[in-house]
């Protein structure tokens, strides 16, 4: 990874191919590169849920999240290649640990809403099941390291209570609780 980008725009992708990091040319629509892509999109989502009012742990969480996802980035870029660490799952653990204590059991099903931070939580939450679904689907056609699936599993989930935690952060006045689903079903008792 010691090559820096010096120039942007170089016209070789113009062909439909684009470079990985050990210098092989593969197809735009290459599994791989969808990966990457994917990966490229969750990270530049946290990178947005950033300009939000965050709690200053859940913000230095994200930061080194981003960090992390570069690194799993970088590992698909290079076949073969170990960037992304099995302690990175393990800090994902601890985090879910230590921000699921905080929270009420659900009972119901919740949306995807509330205040904007956690709504953009649910939005990179997605993302990160679409990057493992490609990562998924990458390594049952290549050899992929274990950590970059189960790190897109466990963030997927902590994304998922860190959008409950930002919730009730109230930090823009408008939190409180997570947005519960109306179920008529469930409501009639059938």
């Amino acid at each position: 990874m010691s090559n820096r980008l010096t120039q942007i725009a170089t016209r070789t992708g113009d062909d439909g191919t684009t470079g990985l990091g050990d210098g092989t040319r593969v197809s735009k629509d290459a599994l791989r590169v969808q990966a990457m892509g994917d990966v490229d999109e969750l990270n530049s989502g946290l990178g947005v849920l950033l300009c939000e009012p965050l709690p200053g742990g859940v913000r230095d969480l994200l930061v080194v999240i981003q960090h992390e996802l570069f690194n799993l980035g970088g590992e698909l870029s290079i076949p073969g290649y170990e960037l992304l660490k099995p302690e990175a799952v393990a800090q994902l653990d601890e985090a879910l640990a230590l921000h699921n204590a905080t929270l009420p059991r659900l009972a119901e099903f919740i949306l995807p809403a509330g205040t904007r931070s956690a709504a953009l939580a649910h939005v990179s939450r997605t993302v990160a099941r679409r990057a493992e679904r490609a990562v998924v689907a990458l390594a049952a056609q290549e050899t992929v390291n274990e950590a970059p699936r189960q790190y897109l599993n466990r963030l997927s989930d902590l994304l998922f209570v860190l959008a409950r935690v930002l919730n009730r952060a109230n930090l823009d006045g408008l939190g409180g609780d997570d947005v519960y689903w109306r179920s008529e079903k469930l409501a009639r008792g059938a």
